[in-house]
């Protein structure tokens, strides 16, 4: 490839053999017709030959005349003085088997630290910078430019730079080190793919995101993310209702799809309570969403039942958020939430950074009340979906990250639903409600129970044993050491240490199979889980099959009633000075509810 320079220096086009071709030219600049596209400078590399004609031109001149005499050509040459120490970057994003350009997240960093951002060179390319640090651990940041399927270019002073790229759950990251100097470099960065999710029917989303729509089309492409749910609207009063909230998203948003692509879609209208101002003064309650509802939400979050009424008459659902929020005990019976975030929005690619857990976990649960350790806050989720779901609640797990607000990448921790038919937006709300689905922060668990799909309900006769075959395939980029766990009732039936060996371990997909007993009603699940010797913990798991041989659907233990109980009873005393006597009702009918399971509780 020859770049020519002066006026012509800079600009990217793709010839037509595919192959990447420099002609630049300083000074013009476009923004991507596309919506949320970043602006991308179509012309405007710096190009370091401008320096050294400008500067051969006066070899002789004094030095504050050489300086002044330079200034005035690199003006002529219409070449921006802040950039003319650097070196411009050309890349193309690949799939390495198909040699096709994809879109991804890209990292640049250098030796000393500094992060970088590229910019599409494509007139109708996409280009989305998040560069976010959590306002509670200042260690955890994340710094990337989310790319469309084109050319991009980037900007940097000569040195050494690490190239990181990534697109979601199904590509192998890929990281290269160069060395930029005075001349335009070109890069291919190919992908290498070990999954293909769409391919069988399972199409992924993010179900908590913070970020204008305007500026989700780049990420949710770069990280192959199917559907996108940003909460437009969002308050944290407890008297102030959604639609007047000072947090919400500016803008005018339909209650309707916004198409990206054939397979990859927005829908705006979702709404966050999220309180910790309640009657004029600083008090946490919690925080739940209303996603893929149709009007926006003119009624404050108390009394809940009201909120839930209205958003499920229009075909919206309910959403716990997390469970260490102080009310999601006594959301629980009142509300009957639709969706529980399994795979929540304190799990980052950057370090783990949550050490106040708020409501602490009991001691029963083993996990300690608070800490570094990911591990722990997985198995504390992991445990109290469990604990609700033994009590007679049936809420489907889901994945959301809060990207825009928290430093992780869109989709990072993922809900991956299986459909029957060709994508679609509402097909796959279907099957995200009907429980169809698995999250993940890393792994890809594909299981069948019986040759059905998580959510299915089986029956049999009160007295007969039931034996389901439970099989399928994990999928991961880092195999070695995974381990795989089958659940009944939220206990371990079985478990397996998958690639245990060295020579195996390079493999990224196992399959399993196992035969399992089930002898009362109940529901079983599927997890696997990595921990990594820097204490990173990933995992994924599915939504439950349940059983009903007669008797109760579930069998509620007493350990977990009595915590949530007690939870409940905690928070009506410390609401006792704040909320109204209306609405601590709500409270005093969850406890009531737990109370009534307990002399029947194992």
């Amino acid at each position: 490839m020859k770049a020519s320079h002066g006026r012509d220096a800079g600009r990217t086009r793709t010839g037509a053999d595919g192959e990447f071709v420099a002609e630049t030219e300083h000074g013009r600049a476009r923004r991507s017709a596309r919506a949320g596209a970043a602006p991308t400078t179509d012309v405007a590399i710096p190009c370091i030959r401008c320096v050294r004609r400008a500067r051969s031109e006066a070899p002789y001149l004094p030095d504050p005349i050489c300086l002044l005499v330079l200034l005035f050509l690199l003006a002529e040459l219409n070449c921006p003085a802040a950039d003319v120490l650097r070196t411009p970057v050309n890349g193309l994003i690949r799939d390495a088997a198909t040699r096709q350009p994809i879109a991804a997240r890209l990292y640049v960093r250098g030796t000393n630290g500094t992060f970088h951002f590229a910019e599409s060179a494509a007139s109708n390319g996409l280009a989305a910078r998040y560069d976010t640090q959590s306002y509670f651990n200042k260690h955890a940041i994340e710094r990337h430019t989310a790319l469309s399927a084109h050319p991009f270019r980037v900007l940097l002073p000569p040195g050494r730079y690490t190239f990181t790229v990534e697109r979601g759950k199904e590509f192998h990251t890929l990281e290269r080190t160069v060395d930029v100097g005075d001349l335009a470099v070109s890069l291919r960065l190919d992908l290498s793919r070990f999954a293909n999710m769409a391919a069988r029917g399972w199409f992924s989303g993010d179900t908590h995101v913070h970020r204008d729509p305007a500026e989700l089309p780049a990420p949710a492409l770069a990280d192959d993310v199917n559907v996108v749910l940003p909460m437009t609207d969002w308050t944290i009063e407890s008297d102030v209702p959604p639609v007047r909230s000072s947090r919400n998203i500016k803008g005018d948003f339909a209650a309707s799809p916004i198409d990206i692509d054939a397979t990859h879609v927005i829908y705006p209208r979702n709404t966050e309570y999220e309180i910790f101002s309640t009657a004029g003064k600083r008090h946490t309650l919690g925080a739940f969403l209303a996603i893929n509802h149709r009007e926006r939400l003119d009624i404050p979050a108390l009394p809940w039942r009201r909120v839930a009424e209205r958003v499920r008459a229009e075909g919206g659902l309910i959403d716990f958020e997390k469970h260490n929020w102080e009310w999601s005990a006594a959301l629980a019976p009142v509300v009957k939430p639709d969706l529980f975030e399994l795979a929540n929005n304190h799990f980052w690619r950057t370090e783990f950074g949550v050490t106040n857990w708020a409501e602490p976990a009991p001691a029963w649960m083993g996990v300690g009340t608070g800490g570094t350790r990911e591990r722990d806050w997985a198995v504390y989720g992991w445990r109290a979906w469990y604990a609700f779901l033994n009590c007679g609640f049936n809420p489907r797990p889901t994945a959301g990250t809060a990207h825009g607000v928290h430093p992780v990448p869109l989709g990072y921790g993922r809900v991956y639903v299986h459909l029957d038919r060709a994508f679609s937006y509402n097909e796959w709300i279907r099957g995200l409600n009907a429980g169809r689905s698995f999250v993940t922060t890393g792994p890809l668990l594909l299981a069948e129970a019986g040759g059905k799909p998580p959510g299915h309900r089986f029956s049999g006769e009160p007295s007969k044993p039931h034996t389901v075959a439970v099989k399928g395939t994990v999928h991961a980029s880092r195999a070695s050491g995974t381990t795989l766990e089958i659940l009944f009732n939220g206990e371990v039936v079985h478990q397996q240490r998958l690639w245990p060996g060295l020579l195996l371990g390079s493999r990224t997909e196992k399959s399993f199979s196992e035969r399992i007993v089930v002898r009362e009603s109940g529901w079983l699940a599927v997890r696997c889980w990595r921990e990594d010797s820097n204490g990173r913990f990933t995992f994924a798991h599915t939504a439950p099959w349940w059983f009903d041989l007669g008797g109760p659907t579930t069998r509620t233990r007493h350990v977990e009633a009595q915590w949530l109980a007690q939870r409940v009873r905690d928070e009506i005393e410390r609401n006792r000075a704040v909320l109204t006597p209306e609405q601590l009702r709500e409270y005093e009918e969850a406890l009531a509810f737990y109370q009534r399971l307990l002399p029947g509780a194992q």
